[in-house]
């Protein structure tokens, strides 16, 4: 498990945190499927009474034809409470969220809300180092972690009996691991974090850019201008004081919620969260977290990377509307049309017909306070930058002139659909997105909201946000290309040759 937790990709922890959070109702995996199929076939909707609960619940429920009915409370302490039962399985999720991620972190002080994601293995008075995931494995479970710009997230996977062992240690070290760091602990995780980031960024083909791409888009008193992984000079300046006070500023009971997922009876659960979690103290009123304005770039920003890689990478990035926001939908579809598949825009005419390419990808890249469009183009030998560049701009033109074709908008629905159903079927992955919607909307049912976005998108609003997003001008233009070779050029066409007018005669 800990060579698990220490490759963790900050992109990947990112892209793992975008939008896509879903419950799954409590009966059975039955009920679910017919959801699904109503939702993409457009049959009539379930009953709202085929989706409630079996048994009677004193606490908030949330109950619709798409709000899969789950239950939450809060105990007296601050800390949020998510109760999801699926009796399909033998298997129980625990997931708890902290409202922390590296856009909390001070100046000079960067990748702390990383780094705690390691020190939170590192073992208690009661769990001692190591006994963590030695005594979870015993009893058939798992675990891991993730941090992103926005939060960080810790979550347990076991058989049924194991849960009253996951709530146990999970609340342990919540409740008293920051007031027993040592400098030993700190040495030891700085040191693998300083070891994750070479290893994932710094000697990564391509990886330098996840370094360089924060600092291009988004401003210096922006809280996302640094990466998530943080820098080697501020993990070696961390001492024990600053890390102790990380702990309690923000590792507190109104800063967390926590997801139980799986077959589980709340009736009998819940005295055990009361008693684990309920003890915690109560912290000081967390402050109001940094925020800011999407930013624009009003010029474009172009920088050159040297890597030790074959094949050179064109990036083209913009600012674009934060997750959640008017247009984080629309953009996340274009980028569908744009590169999903042989048939997508790009890949047909960078890739295909002009062969200027050897891949091409378009994402939409979603944060809180502002996200970012990308694409990112790996060039073939004997082609220049300008040329991808002068070639990638009249696709975006073309967009930008003309709605997509509905047959193109259809299909990267129904796509994105599929992908949103199938994500579904994990309990984990469920657990994980209900505390994402909660964490972001206040609402752990906010998934008919969220999908409703994708459903009613049109071309004409695809449009609009492609012409006010991907502008000719106002983006960062990322040349990598191999260690110490020349700016690669367009290598000389050979002439074609004559053909005669009738060859058959």
């Amino acid at each position: 498990m800990a060579a698990v937790r220490e490759a963790q990709l900050s992109l990947n922890a990112r892209r793992m945190d975008r939008r896509r959070w879903a419950d799954h109702d409590v009966r059975s995996m039955r009920v679910f499927y017919v959801l699904v199929a109503s939702l993409l076939l457009g049959l009539a909707p379930l009953p709202a009474a085929a989706l409630e609960p079996t048994k009677a619940s004193t606490e908030v429920k949330r109950s619709a034809v798409i709000d899969i009915p789950f239950t939450n409370f809060q105990l007296a302490n601050g800390l949020t409470v998510i109760f999801h039962e699926d009796h399909t399985q033998p298997l129980v999720v625990t997931n708890i969220n902290v409202q922390v991620g590296s856009r909390d972190e001070a100046k000079q002080r960067t990748g702390f809300a990383h780094l705690f994601e390691h020190l939170m293995f590192m073992g208690t008075d009661r769990v001692p180092e190591k006994m963590f995931d030695a005594w979870m494995e015993k009893e058939g479970g798992s675990n891991n972690a993730w941090t992103s710009n926005d939060r960080t997230n810790y979550f347990d996977v076991g058989p049924s009996h194991s849960l009253p062992l996951l709530l146990w240690m999970e609340a342990d070290r919540v409740g008293s691991l920051g007031k027993q760091i040592t400098l030993d602990k700190l040495d030891a995780q700085r040191d693998v974090v300083k070891n994750e980031r070479r290893q994932t960024t710094e000697n990564e083909p391509y990886g330098k850019a996840e370094l360089v791409l924060p600092e291009l888009l988004f401003p210096e008193d922006h809280p996302y201008h640094h990466p998530v992984i943080g820098s080697h000079e501020d993990l070696t300046a961390a001492t024990v004081a600053d890390v102790r006070a990380f702990f309690s500023q923000h590792y507190i009971p109104q800063n967390l919620s926590l997801v139980v997922a799986g077959d589980f009876d709340p009736i009998k659960v819940k005295p055990l969260v009361e008693r684990y979690f309920g003890s915690l103290p109560r912290g000081p009123e967390p402050a109001a977290r940094p925020s800011a304005v999407a930013p624009r770039l009003a010029i474009d920003k172009r920088q050159t990377l040297e890597d030790n890689v074959t094949l050179p990478k064109l990036i083209v990035a913009w600012p674009s509307p934060a997750h959640l926001a008017d247009g984080d939908a629309e953009l996340d579809l274009l980028a569908q049309v744009l590169s999903a598949g042989k048939g997508s825009r790009l890949y047909k005419s960078l890739v295909y017909d002009q062969k200027l390419a050897q891949s091409v990808t378009a994402s939409q890249m979603s944060m809180a306070l502002g996200s970012y469009f990308a694409v990112e183009v790996i060039l073939r030998p004997g082609v220049s930058f300008a040329t991808v560049e002068s070639s990638l701009e009249r696709e975006l033109a073309a967009v930008r002139a003309t709605p997509v074709a509905t047959e193109e908008l259809a299909r990267a629905k129904t796509a994105y659909e599929a992908s949103f159903v199938q994500r579904l079927q994990s309990l984990a992955t469920r657990a994980s997105l209900l505390n994402g919607y909660f964490a972001e909307k206040g609402d752990a049912g906010f998934i008919a909201a969220d999908l409703k976005r994708y459903q009613d998108a049109t071309p004409v609003a695809l449009q609009h946000f492609a012409v006010a997003t991907l502008a000719p001008t106002g983006r960062v233009l990322l040349h990598i290309q191999p260690a110490g070779a020349p700016d690669p050029v367009d290598a000389p066409q050979e002439p074609t040759k004559a053909q005669p007018e009738n060859p058959t005669k």
